[in-house]
């Protein structure tokens, strides 16, 4: 068996740059959070197509997994990726909670990719894997680089490592689902002509302690906050005073004082 962590991110800042080509462009430090994740195996089985376990509730189709392989086979074709996934099976050991803000979905795929580059010996840079994992969802390429800490930009397809240690931090998941979509769909409706870029100018250079501490406003540093909480007006009942909050929501995070 072959077996990979796939880890849940946090954004310590979140702030939308502009809109272009139908997508939102952005700036933001995503930090890996070191003590939740997911795990991808690969377990022996004979299968007579490619098979997953443990995301019941997601049809195949829509599967981040499942686009992963089809993109790697479409890029690299490759038969032994095909050929493999006749022996194995792939098992999915879900902890990171569906529309939270932790990009489980987009982790799971990017360490599915990873683990593939090396099981079946792939001659693929990872620059390279991560302009295919940029193919399927916009958090894939942080994800693939794998960096403890980034500034990730444009589409989210450039990751430029940030030198720090991961903060020890606390999450908080209400039972509310975020849908990313909508969380962008309202924003764009309420809030995009607001944006004014010299507000988080050199924010990319500074320590994620040091921003939090210095901001301190959830909705400040997080620019689909205040979307979120109109899509979803629950979260201003469950939100903790003083903590922040994460990607598209709904999960909130504060930093673990030592």
């Amino acid at each position: 068996m072959y077996s990979i962590k796939a880890h849940a991110k946090v954004n310590i800042f979140l702030k939308i740059t502009g809109h272009k080509e139908g997508y939102h462009t952005l700036l933001s430090r995503f930090m890996r959070v070191e003590d939740l994740y997911d795990t991808i195996s690969f377990v022996p089985c004979e299968c007579n197509t490619f098979t997953i376990e443990g995301c019941d509730d997601i049809p195949l189709e829509s599967n981040t997994i499942y686009k992963a392989y089809k993109a790697l086979n479409d890029y690299t074709g490759d038969l032994d990726i095909l050929n493999f996934f006749y022996k194995y099976k792939v098992v999915v050991t879900k902890r990171i909670p569906s529309q939270a803000g932790l990009g489980g979905g987009s982790s799971d795929a990017a360490a599915f990719m990873r683990l593939v580059k090396e099981v079946c010996n792939l001659m693929v840079s990872t620059e390279e894997l991560a302009k295919i994992g940029s193919t399927i969802g916009a958090d894939l390429p942080f994800f693939i680089y794998n960096y403890p800490s980034a500034n990730v930009s444009g589409f989210g397809e450039i990751v430029e490592a940030f030198e720090e240690t991961p903060l020890p931090l606390e999450l908080f998941t209400p039972d509310i689902g975020c849908d990313t979509a909508m969380v962008y769909k309202t924003f764009k409706e309420s809030f995009l002509d607001d944006i004014a870029l010299c507000s988080f100018l050199g924010w990319e250079k500074l320590e994620s302690k040091t921003i939090l501490d210095m901001i301190g406003d959830p909705i400040i540093l997080n620019d689909l906050y205040a979307a979120a909480r109109i899509a979803y007006s629950q979260l201003k009942t469950v939100a903790p005073k003083g903590w922040f909050f994460s990607g598209s929501g709904s999960t909130f995070f504060r930093v673990i004082e030592t």
